[in-house]
C-alpha cells in the first residue's frame, strides 16, 4: 500500500490559483500554473518568482552549552565543508558524504548566531534528521522545524518585491541569513535560492506562511512558478537535483564539486577529513575521479532527458557516460542537459554522441552555468 500523499501548508493556494498538482518527493506540488512552464520560467528570469519549498526539511540545530563552536565541530564530522569558519549571519552549501564518499544528500547551514539552521532535501530529511540525532546529539539539541514552511523568491527584482515587507533585505548580500521582519511576523530571511538569479529564501510558521505568499503575490513583479520551472531555471545554471544528478555512488569530486569543500577540510588544511569517505575524496583530490559531472549542448531543438546513454562516436563502442539531467532551456532557446562522463571525455568543447529516440545526436561538453549567475555578492 502506498504511503499518503503529503500536503505543504500552500497545498489550497496552489489550487485556488490553477495549478497542475503533481506528487513529488512524497508531497502534492504545483508543476505548472496556467501560465505555463516557458512562461513562469522567463517571468522568473525577467522578474521575480515565488516557489512553495515547504517540502524541504528545515533542522535547528542548537549547541547544549551554547558553544557555537563545538557545535561546529561536531557538524564537521559529517560533512567535508568548514562549518567552524562559517560567520553567524552566513550560510554555505555542503552535504553528507558515507564511508564511501558518496553523498547521502545536498544541504544548506546557517549560522543564525545561538544555532545552526540546516535546510535538507525532502526525499531525505527523515534519514538526515535521524543521521543529526544520532552524531550530534551527545553535543547538540537537534528539532526538526516541522511546523515551519518554506517559501522561495527569486528573479532580479525579487529584492525591491520583498523589501516593501521587510525593508532589511535591501542589505543583504549572497548568502547572509538574517532574522527578519515580515509586515509584523518573525521570519528567518536568507539570500540564496536555486534558479541562478539573486533571491530569496524564507521561512516562516507554517500558519503565517499564505499570508505572506498572497502579499508577495500581489506585488506586480512577481508570479507563481511551479516545478517544471524550478527545474528548467536550475538546470540552465548548472545546479544538482540530490537523486538525479547527486546519489549515494557519486563522490563530490566526480559531481564537480570540490569548490564546497574549503582548502582548511582537505589535505594539508588545518581540519583536514574527519567526515565519513575522507580517504576517497581526498585522494580524488589529488588523483582525479574516473568520472566528471559536465555540462552538455545538445544539437537540434530536442531535448536529451535523463537516462540517455552517451558514446565518444556516431556508431559503436560502449557508453562513457549518461544524462542525469535534461531539459528545453527558455532562456537559451535550445535544449541542456548534464550528466556524467569518463574523465577522458570531460574536457570543455569535447564532442560526444548521446542517444536520443534511438539514433545518436551530437553533443559538446559545455562549461556551466549556461546562463551567468544573476546574485548580488
Amino acid at each position: 500500500m502506498s504511503e499518503a500523499i503529503l500536503e505543504t501548508p500552500l497545498l489550497a493556494l496552489h489550487k485556488e490559483l490553477g495549478a497542475r498538482i503533481v506528487p513529488f518527493a512524497g508531497y502534492a506540488m504545483p508543476l505548472q500554473y496556467p501560465a505555463g512552464i516557458m512562461a513562469e520560467h522567463l517571468h522568473t528570469r525577467a522578474k521575480a518568482g515565488l516557489f512553495d519549498v515547504s517540502h524541504m526539511g528545515q533542522v535547528s540545530v542548537r549547541p547544549l552549552d551554547g558553544d557555537m563552536a563545538s557545535a561546529a565541530r561536531a557538524i564537521e564530522t559529517i560533512v567535508p565543508v568548514d562549518v567552524v569558519g562559517l560567520k553567524p549571519g552566513r550560510q554555505r552549501y555542503g552535504f553528507l558524504t558515507n564511508d564511501k564518499g558518496g553523498i547521502l544528500d545536498d544541504l544548506m547551514i546557517a549560522n543564525l548566531g545561538d544555532r545552526f539552521l540546516i535546510v535538507v532535501n525532502a526525499a531525505c530529511k527523515a534519514a538526515d534528521t535521524a543521521l543529526f540525532q544520532s552524531v550530534l546529539s551527545p553535543i547538540c539539541e537537534i528539532e526538526p522545524m516541522d511546523r515551519r514552511a518554506l517559501i522561495a523568491l527569486q528573479g532580479p527584482e525579487a529584492e525591491q518585491a520583498l523589501a516593501r515587507f521587510a525593508p532589511a533585505v535591501a542589505s543583504m548580500k549572497f548568502m547572509d541569513v538574517i532574522q527578519a521582519d515580515f509586515d509584523g511576523l518573525d521570519v528567518i530571511v536568507s539570500r540564496s535560492g536555486y534558479t541562478g538569479e539573486d533571491g530569496f529564501e524564507i521561512s516562516v510558521n507554517d500558519v503565517d506562511v499564505e499570508p505572506v505568499a498572497r502579499a508577495l503575490l500581489k506585488q506586480p513583479e512577481v508570479a507563481p512558478i511551479g516545478l517544471g520551472a524550478r527545474d528548467s531555471l536550475r538546470l540552465e545554471s548548472g545546479l544538482c537535483l540530490y537523486g538525479s544528478d547527486l546519489d549515494e555512488t557519486t563522490t563530490p569530486v566526480e559531481g564537480a564539486l570540490e569548490w564546497a569543500i574549503q582548502k582548511i577540510r582537505r589535505a594539508d588544511g588545518a581540519r583536514a577529513g574527519g567526515f565519513p569517505g575522507s580517504d576517497v575524496v581526498q585522494r580524488q583530490f589529488a588523483e582525479g575521479a574516473l568520472r566528471r559531472r559536465v555540462g552538455l549542448l545538445v544539437e537540434g531543438r530536442a531535448p536529451i532527458r535523463g537516462g540517455a546513454l552517451l558514446f565518444a562516436g556516431a556508431e559503436g563502442g560502449e557508453p562513457i557516460g549518461v544524462v542525469t539531467s535534461g531539459a528545453f532551456g527558455p532562456t537559451l532557446q535550445a535544449p541542456v542537459a548534464m550528466g556524467y562522463v569518463a574523465t577522458p571525455y570531460a574536457q570543455t568543447g569535447s564532442a560526444i554522441f548521446a542517444e536520443l529516440r534511438g539514433r545518436r545526436t551530437p553533443v559538446t561538453v559545455a562549461a556551466m552555468p549556461f546562463v551567468p549567475a544573476g546574485f548580488k555578492r
